[in-house]
């Protein structure tokens, strides 16, 4: 099992971030903004999708991982409540909407309808796994 450390600087490559962070586990607690930075960052509990069942697991395993957008200009909320601290969210999909070339949206869709829009001068995403991985409680299912 290696630890993934992906880079998004278009809208393809965080389409890899996004198929690799699908059904993610993040506390609301565990994002926030750096608005001197220019930063959003957000840690989770990735399921490995790319590691099958490898590990001797029959559900997959989690992984910690870390994602952060820079050059974030404006964040939005909706559909949950970012200040609840024992709050959690699935992370579906996360997607880049370009407005006036280079700068757009980034919005990250959450299970249940909540949805967080970044506004960004031009993307740039990075996802690390921080080493800690485990066996998953059960793989993450979806209706078709």
């Amino acid at each position: 099992m290696t630890d993934l450390k992906l880079i998004a600087l278009d809208a393809e490559d965080l389409d890899v971030i996004s198929a690799t962070t699908q059904d993610a586990i993040i506390r609301t607690a565990e994002m926030g903004y750096a608005k001197a930075d220019q930063r959003f960052a957000l840690l989770m509990n990735r399921f490995a999708w790319e590691d099958g069942q490898k590990g001797g697991s029959k559900t997959g395993i989690r992984k910690r991982a870390a994602l952060h957008f820079d050059h974030v200009t404006a964040v939005k909320a909706s559909g949950f409540d970012p200040a609840a601290p024992e709050g959690t969210l699935e992370l579906l999909t996360i997607r880049f909407s370009e407005t006036n070339a280079p700068s757009g949206h980034i919005d990250l869709a959450f299970a249940g309808g909540g949805t967080v829009r970044l506004e960004v001068e031009v993307l740039e995403a990075r996802l690390a796994d921080l080493g800690a991985a485990w066996a998953a409680r059960q793989k993450p299912e979806h209706a078709l």
